[in-house]
């Protein structure tokens, strides 16, 4: 599992509307242009489905991604069928009032040859390194957002 976290000067609530909102989320990730909730759902629970808009350069793909745990203000995960990858969001408040988020993926199976294939062509062999670098980078995004408000 790979995972980085921040603190963030923003209540638990601030920071889980925000990593919440798959149909924003390409204003944070670089890897990212955003999503669309599917067969009746319109925001985060348990079970809902997604299509997820994701980008490198000059390539853009779909992914169908499932709800997997969604617990309001603490925890949200996702898993994405085409690569068996999980994503998710873990949201602990501080003593000052604050929030700690952390943000994680897990493989949970092994993708199909198709995927992994392209996969190591797009990435070059690096996509854990380049996934590690943009969690960062959405984790900053997402800090900077939501201390605007705060």
């Amino acid at each position: 599992m790979d995972e980085e976290s921040v603190t963030i000067a923003a209540t638990p609530e601030r920071v889980w509307a925000l990593v919440t909102d798959v149909t924003g989320m390409g204003r944070f990730s670089p890897g990212n242009t955003g999503g669309k909730w599917i067969l009746g759902a319109s925001g985060p629970a348990q079970g809902a489905r997604f299509i997820g808009f994701n980008k490198r350069g000059v390539m853009r793909w779909p992914t169908t991604c499932k709800v997997v745990e969604c617990e309001e203000p603490t925890r949200f995960a996702f898993q994405v069928a085409e690569n068996k990858t999980q994503w998710g969001w873990r949201i602990e408040p501080t003593e000052s009032g604050g929030t700690v988020l952390t943000q994680w993926r897990n493989r949970v199976g092994e993708p199909p040859a198709p995927m992994r294939l392209a996969a190591k062509l797009l990435f070059k062999g690096k996509i854990d390194e380049e996934m590690c670098d943009g969690m960062r980078s959405t984790l900053a995004a997402v800090k900077a957002e939501a201390e605007k408000g705060a």
